[in-house]
């Protein structure tokens, strides 16, 4: 791949007029918008734009801060966007820190950071453009504070690990000494990106920078938090969705110890303020609420489940993916095959409940959180203090586990502004409970699908047609985001191009979408909608290779023929793992292959049954190619970590409505895999790049139909409703 060479002008790059003491900042993107009214604005208007906030700042003692706008929630996001920026800065790693901006600061300052959110694997892949191009900029420009200072051409100066060098004398300067004299100087026309060839810190197991504070439990998360003066608050919102606060007896609990008030938040909840956080929870626990459950007391998984039963056979239904007739090919076909899954709601879990502290004052609100986007907890923040946003402000904060449910719903914070709206001047924080953390979440959407498929007399599937009956998460979170009242996210794995491609070709396919939205709040889940798509998919290619008599692999690889880097990741589990070769006794494997987010991703596991029907997952081989591997060992560890993820949903995840209410209420009923549970995983990290693919969601869809089609091959029993904890798998059941 040949270099890249990026146009750089004063118009695209705004420098600060003064660095950080004798330090040196400089900001590395400016969004369009921004770009557009600097580039239509003359010489005398630019030098009136305000200063900018850095993405690198450099300080005398050769300390690079690198500020990342994405969230850290355990991926290594912060670690890979550090990696990109000093790759092209040629700065010393072991000299590279990184703090978080604040999404207020970033509006005031035009945006300079561009976007604060991260879901969908997009925090590497849609950053890397940019800080690398910063990178390399601030690296030209400290380059040349250097040639000027010694009166020597550019050219004969080179840079490694912070040190730059006079190659004729050997004088060397270090990047702190220089960067006064740098942030003086007008950044280069042209900056000419590394060649991935040339990389030396990109695709390297560095260490992450988070790890130290982490373990020794300087890391404050937001459930650590501490300000002085601050109150703790606990609540507690109706169970119905969709119900209110009909009335409480503040009076019982005012005089427990500790506890500072009794609030109504919203329509729908109550918080205890208290001195303590256990005060609060135990004064809210004696708290009498009365509740009015509102018109969904009667829904029920029964009655959610019949709804979408019938999309299943429904008329109208929007299309995702069309390739010539399926319906009337499937009527030629010599051999119909025809199954029905279905998949329930699930929670996010996070290891850290929902919180959020907040102070508000009539002049100003600050909201202290863990978030995957500032800009979203900002405008939460915003409306719920009922002040102008330029008078608020968001501090992020790593966060314990997002998994998208601290993306696009920050109710959490909204709670908290309210009753800290309650308690003028006063820091209050408020932690929710597991109980209500797991009773009040935005819930990966249910769906059932009928697939049938077509084979000729040869065994070839010539027609498929997959119906999705179910929930639209963007009908619920954004409907400005469907085309034409489609909801594409619905159809990730299984569309006709782009980042979630279907991994096969088909002479005649149908896949469409019966939407059907029961009242539970749907949210955005890590995988989101790949994760069931590719057990309807990968599972019913198994049982299309079954009824064709085929080897399950060698089935695939005839549908893969135009999708090359798919098959690659496959071919290559399959070998791994030995599929051609017996299997040890007892033992029985199953494959999966499916791209989503842009990144290539297979499985293959190994598994047994015993005759009580217990499953044992004993090793999974997997591989990805996401194009480029910034950190390898991040890859390693996401993709382990994804599994373990994804298999507790496949075994445990469940979540049950009863009068429009989720019935679960702690890991004692929803509960996720233990050590001793979690299997021998084998990662393969293939990058063949030329494209940037996402690490944190694809890998989470493939173990689990890998898994299920070893217990077909173990069992000969196909399973098509989760999770596993409610299926006898004993052969012959």
């Amino acid at each position: 791949m040949s270099k890249d060479t990026v146009n750089v002008s004063r118009r695209e790059f705004l420098l600060g007029s003064a660095a950080l003491g004798a330090g040196f900042s400089l900001g590395l993107y400016l969004p369009t918008n921004v770009s557009a009214a600097v580039a239509g604005a003359s010489s005398a208007d630019t030098a009136a734009v305000p200063e900018v906030n850095a993405w690198v700042v450099i300080k005398p003692d050769d300390t690079v801060v690198i500020r990342i706008a994405r969230s850290e929630m355990g991926q290594g996001t912060l670690t890979g966007l550090a990696q990109l920026v000093a790759e092209e800065l040629e700065c010393d790693w072991g000299k590279v820190t990184t703090e978080y901006p604040t999404p207020g600061e970033n509006r005031a300052r035009g945006r300079i950071w561009g976007s604060f959110s991260t879901g969908g694997s997009q925090g590497i892949r849609g950053s890397h453009s940019y800080v690398r191009k910063g990178g390399a900029v601030a690296r030209e420009m400290l380059i040349e504070a250097a040639a000027e200072a010694w009166d020597v051409p550019r050219t004969e100066c080179s840079v490694a690990a912070g040190i730059i060098t006079h190659e004729p004398t050997g004088r060397t300067v270090s990047y702190g000494e220089v960067a006064a004299a740098a942030a003086e100087l007008f950044p280069p026309e042209q900056v000419t990106l590394k060649d991935p060839k040339d990389w030396k810190l990109i695709g390297q197991p560095v260490k992450r920078l988070d790890t130290a504070d982490k373990l020794t439990g300087r890391q404050v998360f937001g459930a650590d938090l501490k300000l002085p003066g601050m109150l703790n608050a606990a609540i507690r919102a109706c169970p119905t969705f969709g119900g209110r606060v009909k009335r409480f007896d503040a009076a019982r609990v005012s005089g427990m110890p500790g506890v500072q008030a009794v609030v109504k938040v919203g329509d729908d909840a109550v918080a205890v303020v208290a001195e303590t956080w256990w005060q609060a929870k135990s004064a809210l626990d004696a708290l009498p609420i009365e509740w009015d459950r509102g018109a969904n007391n009667e829904v029920s998984s029964a009655s959610i489940s019949a709804t979408l039963d019938e999309g299943l056979t429904a008329e109208e239904a929007l299309v995702g993916n069309q390739k010539g007739d399926a319906r009337a090919a499937l009527k030629r076909a010599d051999r119909i095959v025809e199954a029905t899954y279905a998949y329930p709601y699930q929670n996010h879990a996070t290891m850290e409940p929902m919180n959020a502290t907040a102070l508000w004052t009539s002049e100003r609100c600050e909201v202290w959180c863990p978030t995957q986007n500032g800009e979203a907890a900002l405008e939460a923040a915003a409306e719920a203090s009922g002040l102008d946003i330029s008078r608020c402000d968001v501090h992020k904060i790593h966060l314990g586990g997002g998994f998208g449910r601290r993306g696009a719903f920050h109710d959490f914070v909204t709670q908290a502004v309210l009753i800290a709206k309650q308690l003028p001047g006063t820091p209050v924080k408020l932690l929710w409970t597991r109980e209500e953390d797991m009773q009040h979440g935005h819930y990966h959407p249910i769906t059932k699908c009928r697939l049938t498929g077509g084979l000729d007399q040869d065994g070839n599937l010539n027609s498929l047609h997959v119906r999705i009956s179910g929930q639209s998460i963007l009908a619920a979170v954004n409907p400005a985001w469907m085309t034409n009242g489609v909801d594409t996210f619905v159809f990730q794995g299984m569309l006709p191009d782009g980042d979630h491609e279907i991994s096969y070709t088909v002479h005649d396919l149908l896949v469409d979408h019966a939407m059907r939205n029961p009242p539970v709040p749907p949210g955005f889940w890590r995988g989101v909608n790949v994760n069931q798509n590719a057990i309807y998919m990968e599972c019913f290619m198994d049982e299309l290779a079954h009824a064709a008599g085929q080897d399950p692999l060698a089935f695939r690889r005839r549908l893969m023929t135009n999708h090359p880097k798919s098959l690659a990741v496959l071919n290559a589990v399959a070998s791994k793992a030995g599929w051609d070769e017996p299997a040890p006794a007892g033992i029985h494997r199953g494959l999966a292959v499916c791209k989503a987010f842009a990144s290539h991703v297979a499985a293959c596991a190994e598994v047994s049954v015993d005759d009580r029907g217990r499953l044992k997952v004993h090793r999974i081989v997997a591989a990805t190619d996401p194009g480029y591997a910034v950190n390898p060992q991040q890859i390693e560890a996401q993709v382990e970590g994804s599994f373990v993820y994804g298999l507790s949903a496949l075994l445990y995840g469940e979540c049950t409505i009863k009068r429009g209410a989720v019935q679960q209420r702690n890991f004692n009923d929803y509960p996720s895999m233990l050590i001793s549970e979690m299997p021998e995983v084998e990662v393969m990290v293939m990058p063949s790049g030329g494209f940037w693919g996402g690490i944190g969601e694809p890998t989470i869809a493939v173990a689990a139909p890998a898994v299920l089609n070893a217990i077909f091959a173990a069992t000969g029993k196909r399973v098509r409703e989760f999770p596993l904890k409610n299926v006898d798998l004993r052969a012959g059941s």
